[in-house]
This record gives C-alpha cells, structure tokens and sequence, in this order.
C-alpha cells in the first residue's frame, strides 16, 4: 500500500501530496481500529451459534472495571459476599476477587497466618451462577489460578497444599452451572449454596441453603407470612431469615474440603 502511495505522489504538487498523505495515515487508522475492534470481538464471544443460542457475549475488561466502581467499596471487601446469576467464565468474580486479595494484602502480608486464614474468607464470598459447563469449570480454574498465584507469591515457602485443596472445594461449591432464573442445577437439583463463616478464629462453619429461598425471603421483607416453615422473622432488622438446610460442625479453614457432604 506505502509503494502505491509514492507511486501516486510522482508529478503531483505539494498540497497534493499532503493530501495524499494525510489520506493515507487515515486509511491505515482505520484499518487498525478495525483490526482492532475484531480481535478484542474475539475475546467477547466464543462462537456465532453460542450467542444465538444462549445469548452469551461476554463484558470486556474495561466495562467490567467500571461497574464494579460503583460498588467500590462493598468489592473491596473481604468478606462482602457477590453472586453473579450469569458469570460466564469470571470476568466479574475475577475482577472482584483480586480486588478482596489486594485488600488481603494490604491488611495482612507481614502475618503470614492472617493473610492464609482471610484470603480463604475473601474466596468463600465469591458466588456464581453459569448455565454453560465449560464456563462454569473454566470460572472455577480461573479464579484459583487468581487467588493461587496471590497466595504464593504473598506466602513464599509458607505456602500448604492442603489450603489449596480448601481454595479449590469452596470454587467448587460456590460456582455452580445452572439456570439462575428457573434456580435449578444442570441435573435439576435445586441451587443450593453454602455459607462460609469464620468463627472462633481459625474456624470455619458451613450452612447450606437453597438460593430459591433465600430469594424468597428478600421478597417477602416485612409483608411475609410469620409462620413460614422455611424461615423466621427477625424483628430487630425487619426481615426473614432463610433456615438452612443442613449445618455443619466448625472445622478449621484449611480442612473445609474434609467435611462429610
């Protein structure tokens, strides 16, 4: 294109040239943005059926930034929990958890046991809903990749297996594939996820509960039914309070993933 350029500007005048020029610095502008725009196309979908058939475009980086800026605060902090209905392959949760990690280790680098104990506390808030398998697998790796690669670079040789394989079971059980607006699993089972808490220092505690009732007592606020089976009114925040459906004895942060299901 620069050859045909110069052969164009033999025998024409100056202001031709300029022209000329100017032409062509803008084709090759275009060109680029255009280039451009298609590559970065290409990391928002997977496939033309993919979007026909689930509607699933992906947010690019800078969006998703942006958004959670609103919300500044509450995804800086590490034990806000976040449940993204439709989290694809993370781009949100990964945002929002390097985010708690920073948090993490602002507050805790220098202690390597408080900064083991609360980016465990900063993965257990992180929730998500996918309709598609391979989104929800590739959510899961890539928010441990995400918190791994945190977590040794901050630890150093202090680092434990067995707490990665803790990292590991709470992804697995916070990040489900399913359909958030029918609230049912891929097998038909009803959503259900678990509750993290830290109690009494290095414990952890685990409550199960079914995200349709949980959903349903946020809609009921004060206008519910007091005799819910599923729930119970508290009267000091105006509000009903989902039952688990099952509790679990407190176990230590690293052995979260050796509790009997």
């Amino acid at each position: 294109m620069f050859g045909m350029c110069m052969y164009a500007l033999i025998g024409t005048d100056s202001k031709s040239i300029l022209a000329i020029f100017v032409n062509y610095v803008v084709l090759c502008l275009v060109i680029e943005m255009a280039m451009c725009y298609s590559a970065s196309m290409s990391k928002l979908i997977k496939s033309k059926d993919r979007v026909a058939d689930f509607g699933e475009v992906f947010t690019h980086e800078r969006e998703v930034k942006a958004m959670c800026d609103l919300v500044k605060d509450e995804t800086e902090r590490i034990d806000s929990r976040v449940l993204e209905p439709a989290c694809g392959d993370g781009n949100f949760l990964a945002e929002i958890l390097n985010r708690k990690l920073s948090t993490v280790k602002f507050r805790y680098s220098k202690n390597h046991s408080d900064y083991e104990k609360y980016s465990i506390v900063a993965v257990s808030s992180i929730y998500g809903v996918e309709l598609l398998e391979d989104n929800a697998q590739h959510c899961r790796d890539r928010l441990f990749g995400v918190w791994n690669e945190a977590y040794s670079r901050n630890m150093g040789k202090d680092t434990s297996d067995e707490c990665r394989e803790a990292a590991r079971y709470i992804f697995h059980r916070n990040i489900l594939c399913g359909d958030a607006l029918s609230l049912l699993q891929k097998d038909g089972r009803p959503i259900i996820f678990s509750e993290w808490s830290l109690v009494a220092g290095i414990m952890f505690k685990r409550r199960d509960f079914e995200l349709a009732t949980m959903l349903e007592m946020q809609d009921l606020g004060t206008q519910g039914d007091l005799f819910l089976s599923s729930g119970s009114f508290d009267k000091e925040i105006g509000a009903y309070i989902p039952q688990p459906i099952i509790e679990y004895k407190p176990i230590e942060y690293w052995r979260v993933q050796c509790q009997i299901e």
